[in-house]
């Protein structure tokens, strides 16, 4: 079985795949304090909980865009698992192309989604994905990343919104019913919210003008997907394991090395 782990700022979504099955799902806090132990005891219970054990586990795949977590999770892997993991990192296989100026840059959780767009949705599309920070990413119709933007998460611009005022509430990120609003918090909701639909749907419609791809698919993944997308008129398909299946596919490109 595949184990990947997608560490994100905020959480760590960990897949355990058979072949193409996705057979275990679990989301955890990314803490940057966890020794390697703490984590592996972790595993260790939540596999015990699915009836299996790390033995059960033949391969690894991390993609990470938490660098000072990395080295605790690989002596995690070693030592637990007794696996070296694969990192998505450049050099391995992806059967994309890259046109980015330096993909180096490129985070490795936007290569596995770009993956997971392509190979499952098919080109041209955009990707979205919702998660500490908002990326979009545009994939033409030979499998090429074209590039993309990045913008502040939704909770992450609330947050900023909050502590950057000083009477401004906290506020639940819930749809309003309306964009105008009565109170303070539905002023709040309406602005994040809404506003967030819309800089998203321009954005969108500005990739497909400039792809020149005015009915591709756009794929959303990420903790706040359904929320925008249930308001969005450029969002056509939500998939939250996006990313994982991605991994899955670049694992298959890779196993034999």
């Amino acid at each position: 079985m595949l184990l990947t782990l997608d560490i994100g700022n905020t959480n760590i979504k960990a897949g355990l795949f058979q072949g193409e099955e996705l057979k275990q799902y679990w989301r955890l806090s990314t803490r940057r304090n966890y020794t390697s132990d703490e984590m592996g005891v972790f595993f260790i219970n939540l596999l015990g909980h699915a009836g299996l054990t790390t033995g059960d586990v033949d391969g690894i795949l991390i993609s990470s865009v938490v660098p000072t977590v990395n080295f605790t999770v690989e002596h995690m892997c070693r030592d637990y698992f007794h696996r070296d993991p694969v990192l998505v990192q450049p050099g391995i296989r992806t059967g994309i192309d890259l046109k980015y100026e330096n993909p180096r840059e490129l985070g490795s959780d936007r290569i596995c989604n770009a993956v997971a767009a392509y190979y499952i949705y098919g080109g041209p599309c955009v990707f979205i994905d919702f998660g500490t920070a908002t990326s979009l990413g545009a994939m033409d119709a030979k499998a090429a990343f074209l590039g993309g933007s990045i913008l502040p998460g939704v909770k992450l611009a609330s947050e900023a919104l909050v502590s950057g005022t000083a009477k401004l509430p906290h506020f639940e990120l819930t749809m309003p019913e309306k964009a105008i609003g009565r109170t303070t918090v539905t002023n709040l909701q309406s602005g994040i919210i809404f506003g967030y639909v819309g800089q998203v749907d321009y954005l969108v419609r500005q990739f497909r003008r400039e792809m020149d791809a005015p009915g591709c698919r756009v794929v959303a993944t990420g903790g706040m997907a359904r929320l925008i997308a249930s308001r969005s008129e450029t969002i056509t398909d939500i998939d939250g394991l996006l990313t994982l299946k991605g991994m899955r596919l670049i694992w298959e490109r890779n196993r034999k090395d």
